[in-house]
């Protein structure tokens, strides 16, 4: 079954562009104030990377949700967008002085911080202000993710946070500042997370840091556990809304919070991931010696995710009826990867059709590049459309 586009509407728009169906939008973003709302100590931030689309974003601030931001950019949007700075948190392994300094302005939420020399100049800059900063710790906690190695982020060797050995001395070193006000722990274990059990592993590990700081008279009152719910890529009609309820329902029943503490989560991909399709037409149907190619106006700089993660991504022609033929489905950039899907069965291609790549409302749009020179592709609403 294809997905319901407005044809008609498409005809006057210049592709390549995004369409996101704000219906699915706000079915998911309900789905998740009920599912979260069971429990009252669940508080849900939008990871803001996943899609920053400004009539994306005013949907997404109507709802309620808090906002997930990893650069001072990223607070701008949040902020223009009407985020309240309450709902503010702020992460990222590089944040530079100016992003800092914006954040410490606005009297953001919470700082999560994955180093000691950005503690302490974190600590430095509120200083120069006369402002005292809350932030969290994001602790590697050594749970593996079952999902692509370039989106896993919580083992020991990543990047990303503080090792559990490096908690106890991070924490102390924390309480000795002045101008910090250290009030959690957050963690993050990856993304494209299908597996339930990945999360009650996070659960577990969560429950054995929060014994052994008790143990040391110490009482936190934020637990971030970051997002990573995945979606269904390969049938974003029959599941458009993702699993919040078994998603939040695993962390109910696993994680042992406090009656004094607040669980955040930051979601991205799961809210916005469904309801974009990028919008391409066929410039030529090309026959190869064993195969024949649908060659598209748009390309990898348009949706980076198959040349980057060899990722999946159902692909529909929505303007024809034809019987099903297979096709490679390519680009115009000149690169080898610039590939959206191999041996793709489709109804009969001709130049001119509009081809839809569903699932690509997350990593989409904002990952868009101007390499080959080429024009960043818009992004529409179904609200704008009509």
């Amino acid at each position: 079954m294809k997905g319901t586009f407005p044809l008609a509407k498409f005809q006057a728009l210049r592709t390549p562009f995004y369409y996101y169906d704000t219906k699915v939008l706000r079915d998911t973003l309900d789905t998740i104030r009920t599912e979260a709302g069971h429990y009252e100590a669940y508080a849900v931030h939008y990871a803001i990377k996943a899609n920053a689309n400004p009539n994306v974003l005013a949907v997404i601030r109507e709802s309620g949700l808090g906002v997930d931001c990893v650069s001072g950019g990223e607070i701008r949007a949040a902020v223009k967008a009407g985020f309240p700075a309450s709902k503010i948190v702020f992460a990222g392994v590089g944040k530079s002085d100016w992003e800092i300094n914006l954040a410490l302005d606005h009297d953001i939420f919470c700082f999560n911080v994955e180093s000691i020399p950005e503690l302490e100049v974190i600590n430095m800059l509120a200083a120069a202000k006369g402002r005292k900063a809350r932030v969290a710790f994001r602790i590697n906690p050594n749970v593996g993710a079952h999902t692509h190695a370039n989106i896993t982020t919580g083992l020991a060797e990543n990047k990303f946070g503080i090792s559990m050995e490096d908690m106890d001395r991070v924490i102390d070193i924390a309480l000795g500042m002045s101008n910090v006000e250290f009030i959690g722990l957050h963690f993050h274990i990856g993304s494209q997370i299908l597996d339930m059990g990945d999360f009650t592993a996070l659960c577990n590990r969560v429950n054995e840091l929060q014994e052994k700081l008790e143990a040391r008279q110490i009482r936190i009152p934020y637990i971030n556990v970051g997002g990573g719910l995945g979606i269904d890529y390969a049938h974003p009609n029959r599941q458009p809304v993702p699993d919040f309820k078994a998603y939040f329902a695993t962390y109910h029943a696993h994680l042992k919070l406090r009656p004094y503490q607040t669980l955040h989560f930051e979601l991205g991909r799961s809210v916005v991931g469904q309801c974009g399709s990028l919008i391409a037409r066929v410039l030529y149907v090309k026959q190869g010696t064993n195969k024949q190619f649908a060659i598209l106006d748009a390309g990898m700089t348009d949706l980076i995710r198959p040349a980057l993660y060899q990722a999946y991504h159902k692909i529909e022609n929505i303007s024809s009826d034809l019987p099903v033929q297979t096709y490679d489905v390519v680009g115009p950039v000149c690169e080898s990867s610039d590939v959206f899907g191999k041996a793709v069965d489709l109804n009969g291609v001709r130049r001119g059709d509009f081809m839809a790549i569903r699932s690509a409302g997350a990593y989409g749009e904002i990952m868009a590049s101007v390499y080959n020179c080429r024009e960043l592709p818009q992004g529409y609403t179904s609200d704008e459309l009509g």
